[in-house]
């Protein structure tokens, strides 16, 4: 009685991992306006406003209508300093401004002062692409070259060389870094025009699985 073994077509699997940098040509500020009134019907009636006064001055200053967008809006009540009695209402509306000169944004930010005043908290500024797909596309660039050099040595060392990509998986280690944005923010009383942003570098990872049949070097 005899017994034999069939192997399968000898293959290598390889992670490899990639990244492609550019500059943010966006800046992205997330903006509340906050309205204290005594009713709910005034809170809004006022937060209504404020909020069209904002728009019209980032639009002055620049901003398309695509640019500025409502994320949030509602009215809370305002309690007394036990929490036992309501003494009034606060009407709040959150926007989000896609400023896409980095050297207005000083300008966009005292203009939203300007006209909402003390109703007026800036929440937060980020850096952002406008188009990720170009950096992305070379992440995975960069990613699968990585892959393949390690898998062209690796089958050096073992003898043998690079058949054909028996499966391709995009690994989920990949993503987005945008950097910390750099400025010096004065008082919201103060001239803002002057506010610098230092733009740094996006960057997008990306990873990629390969596995290749491995052949008798020819």
């Amino acid at each position: 009685m005899t017994s034999s073994t069939t192997r399968g077509p000898r293959s290598i699997v390889v992670t490899g991992a990639g990244s492609a940098a550019a500059a943010p040509d966006v800046v992205v500020l997330a903006i509340a306006i906050r309205v204290d009134a005594d009713d709910v019907s005034t809170a809004l009636a006022r937060s209504a406003t404020t909020v069209t006064e904002v728009s019209a001055a980032a639009a002055k200053h620049g901003l398309a209508q695509r640019d500025i967008g409502s994320t949030g809006a509602g009215v809370q009540p305002r309690w007394d300093k036990d929490g036992q009695a309501v003494v009034g209402y606060t009407a709040y509306h959150q926007l989000r401004l896609v400023v896409r000169s980095l050297d207005t944004v000083g300008a966009v930010v005292s203009a939203c002062a300007a006209a909402a005043g003390n109703t007026l908290s800036v929440d937060s500024i980020s850096l952002d692409l406008s188009d990720r797909a170009p950096l992305e596309r070379s992440a995975l660039d960069a990613a699968y070259a990585h892959a393949l050099a390690k898998a062209t040595q690796l089958a050096s060392l073992a003898g043998a060389a690079l058949g054909q990509v028996r499966t391709l998986q995009e690994g989920t280690g990949g993503g987005w870094v945008p950097p910390s944005p750099m400025y010096a923010m004065k008082s919201m009383g103060g001239a803002m025009d002057s506010m610098p942003i230092q733009a740094g570098e996006n960057t997008v990872t990306a990873s990629v699985t390969v596995e290749w049949e491995l052949v008798d070097p020819s």
